[in-house]
């Protein structure tokens, strides 16, 4: 029989009982945040378990993990301390279990409405990494800028390329984006454009929250980097792709990127997941010796982006796209960071670059979609090369199970213009 809450949840909610993501939350402004975990179309607040003496497991009965403004402490406590959370929240939360069901003082104190919550940042990120692991975007993006002869560099088929990004400028969903300003490629002999970016793009991307970390100098074993993923979000990685263009050589994205990157604000757990799980493709040529996995997976996230244009009351879906179409897997490119000694901290954030698929419709883009604005979009009726002031861009994640849903709720953004 499947898992039921007392809590009674809609069949198309993100957030039943087999999901239960963490977040942070104020449960009215200017409270202290906490932690808490979506169920339904509440938070629970787990601040007020812990204080009532429930977490009775071995690893969190005299912890204070969640007594944090963060989730850092509990992430930091590694795969043991989160399996005994989630299975004492599931039977907290069950039809069959009174303890939280017949206590109608906890249950007030400790039940939020989720319409009545702030969400916050739900860890403090002390460094953020992104990825490049989507073949179809690496192939898109290079015959767009130096043509389909040598699309792909020869280097992307045995590492996960990456560029470390700006972990100040990560902001929680619903965060408004002001367009960025910079510089642009000459036209002629004319100096170098500046002003505000004419080609300001999303990027759909998840991102792995690191869990415990490791030491300096010692790498993590890919077969055994699955137990430092907490959990994953979605991220825009927000691009303005005139600034971008004229910066990154010789070393990579810098202004082009760092003003802003948006993420969900519920963490999927890898448990969550597991039932989604997915083979990862044939890698060819097959990886080096520290990247070749004993088990390679993805998993099965289908991913949608709406643009809601300014001035317009519906929003036009763009992008259907799945984890799965990623070539590197989480664990690899986390393995991959660490292979140098570099050590990971809880809390950091490994973006998985643009997770674009093979069809017209599954681009992760507006660079591809448009084609670096030779090819419009038409939002119903509206014509878009790039993003204006005013566009308001979602994303939704969720995994279909039996007569459940494991979702990430919504990644959005709005434009507002350059000052």
């Amino acid at each position: 029989m499947a898992l039921k809450s007392f809590i009674q949840v809609h069949p198309n909610s993100h957030f039943p009982i087999q999901n239960l993501p963490y977040g942070v939350f104020r449960p009215q402004p200017h409270a202290l945040p906490r932690p808490g975990v979506a169920i339904g179309d509440y938070v629970l607040d787990l601040s007020e378990i812990a204080k009532a003496g429930l977490f009775t497991g071995p690893s969190l009965n005299t912890s204070d993990c969640f007594l944090q403004p963060t989730l850092n402490k509990f992430l930091a406590m590694g795969r043991p301390a989160w399996k005994e959370a989630r299975a004492t929240l599931q039977k907290l939360l069950s039809s069959s279990e009174p303890m939280l069901r017949d206590n109608a003082n906890l249950r007030q104190k400790s039940l939020v409405p989720m319409n009545k919550v702030e969400m916050v940042l739900p860890v403090a990120i002390g460094d953020y990494t992104d990825f490049f692991a989507s073949m179809y975007h690496a192939r898109n993006c290079g015959t767009i800028f130096v043509g389909p002869q040598n699309a792909i560099p020869p280097n992307w088929f045995h590492l996960p390329i990456a560029y470390h990004g700006r972990a100040s400028s990560v902001v929680i969903s619903g965060t408004d984006i002001i367009r960025p300003r910079g510089q642009g490629h000459p036209k002629g002999n004319s100096p170098p454009y500046f002003g505000p970016s004419q080609k300001l793009d999303f990027e759909l991307e998840m991102a792995a929250v690191v869990g415990p970390g490791n030491e300096l100098g010692k790498p993590i074993d890919v077969n055994e980097a699955a137990d430092h993923i907490f959990g994953l979000v979605l991220m825009n990685d927000w691009s303005a792709r005139d600034i971008q263009a004229w910066e990154y050589i010789p070393l990579g994205p810098f202004l082009g990127k760092s003003f802003g990157t948006t993420v969900s604000p519920w963490i999927v757990t890898l448990d969550a997941l597991e039932p989604f799980a997915a083979d990862a493709p044939k890698q060819d040529p097959k990886p080096l010796p520290y990247l070749a996995e004993k088990i390679s997976k993805n998993y099965d996230i289908a991913l949608e982006v709406q643009i809601k244009p300014a001035g317009q009351k519906d929003s036009s879906v763009v992008t259907r796209s799945n984890f799965k179409n990623l070539y590197w897997t989480l664990t690899q490119q986390l393995a991959h960071h660490t292979i140098n000694g570099c050590n990971l901290r809880p809390g950091d954030l490994l973006g998985t670059g643009t997770i674009s698929g093979p069809e017209q419709d599954s681009l992760g883009c507006l660079l591809e979609l448009t084609w670096n604005g030779q090819k419009p979009l038409s939002l119903n009726g509206t014509a878009r090369r790039f993003l204006e002031d005013g566009d308001e861009v979602t994303f939704i994640g969720c995994c279909k199970g039996d007569g459940y849903n494991v979702g990430f709720g919504t990644c959005t953004g709005k434009i507002l213009p350059a000052p």
